[in-house]
């Protein structure tokens, strides 16, 4: 199984990335896929989710109205559009699956990405 997160990078304050995760080696149609985030020196927080089967999407406060989560399914593969970035979403974004109900716990999610680097400057 690997998920891979790419499509990181550094952009300014206002500005938008996003970030795409492939997935491969299984099927996750009964999954939930989330993306976490974690910056220097704080725990890796739960930024947004959708469910493959269906498509429903959870996002943190935080995200909420400047991020939005959509998967392709024929392409299997996740993407977090991030609009409005501020400096306080500098982190490294990692995304997840999980076979889990708790969806905004890390500890629910059974495969992980490598990570993917985004710094809003200021």
């Amino acid at each position: 199984v690997q998920l891979q997160a790419y499509g990181g990078g550094l952009v300014q304050a206002g500005g938008s990335l996003r970030l795409s995760c492939a997935a491969s080696g299984r099927t996750f149609s009964s999954y939930t896929m989330g993306w976490f985030r974690q910056a220097p020196g704080k725990e890796r927080e739960f930024v947004a989710a959708i469910t493959w089967s269906d498509g429903v999407t959870y996002y943190a406060d935080s995200v909420k109205g400047r991020f939005t989560i959509s998967r392709d399914n024929a392409k299997n593969t996740v993407y977090l559009q991030m609009n409005s970035l501020k400096p306080e979403d500098t982190a490294v974004y990692y995304c997840a699956a999980s076979s889990g109900v708790r969806l905004r716990k890390h500890g629910e999610y059974d495969y992980w990405g490598q990570g993917t680097l985004v710094t809003v400057s200021s």
